[in-house]
């Protein structure tokens, strides 16, 4: 298991093992995914830690918390805000892009991998976007090693000021959603 899933199971009880078509999703995606993300999601599903983190999942029936449907919705959105605003510096070679794993609730920010052609997916990092503005930080992290680190307080960001939490918690999409 990679070093900050681990932890994260020490932080924040896991539920029940979930089992994901990943390579479906990842047809579907045109791409491979992270295998700390594929790991996040087997461990817990999607679901929000700490009532602020959304994790995407590839299975949930509903659009807002699901990673394929996101994944559209951000790079259409994206396309026409770059219409009249400039990309952020990491985007500027050709092939790279941003692709969405998580968001943050009630801010409109979101959480992507910097996707860069010659990378492989486990090489990919976190870009921050605030949503309502803006600002775009890069965070040399992957995702699990990035939520353990905001999760501790340790996130190198202003952005979430309610973290970290005094106990932690998750809630799956099963859970919210009543599946």
């Amino acid at each position: 298991m990679h070093p900050a899933v681990e932890r994260l199971t020490e932080l924040v009880a896991p539920g029940p093992p979930r089992f994901r078509d990943w390579p479906a999703a990842e047809r579907e995606l045109g791409t491979t995914l992270p295998t700390d993300y594929r790991q996040l999601v087997e461990t817990y599903g999607g679901g929000i830690f700490d009532e602020t983190l959304w994790l995407l999942d590839p299975a949930c029936p509903d659009d807002d918390y699901h990673l394929l449907a996101q994944a559209v919705r951000r790079a259409e959105i994206l396309e026409r805000l770059w219409e009249f605003e400039a990309r952020p510096v990491q985007l500027e070679e050709p092939g790279t892009k941003v692709l969405p794993w998580a968001y943050i609730e009630g801010t409109g920010a979101m959480l992507y991998w910097l996707v860069k052609p010659e990378q492989e997916p486990d090489e990919w990092t976190v870009m921050f976007n605030e949503g309502r503005g803006p600002l775009w930080e890069h965070h040399h992290a992957h995702c699990a090693s990035f939520l353990l680190a905001v999760l501790t307080g340790q996130g190198g960001t202003e952005y979430f000021p309610e973290l970290p939490a005094a106990q932690h918690q998750f809630d799956s999409n099963d859970e919210i959603l009543g599946q």
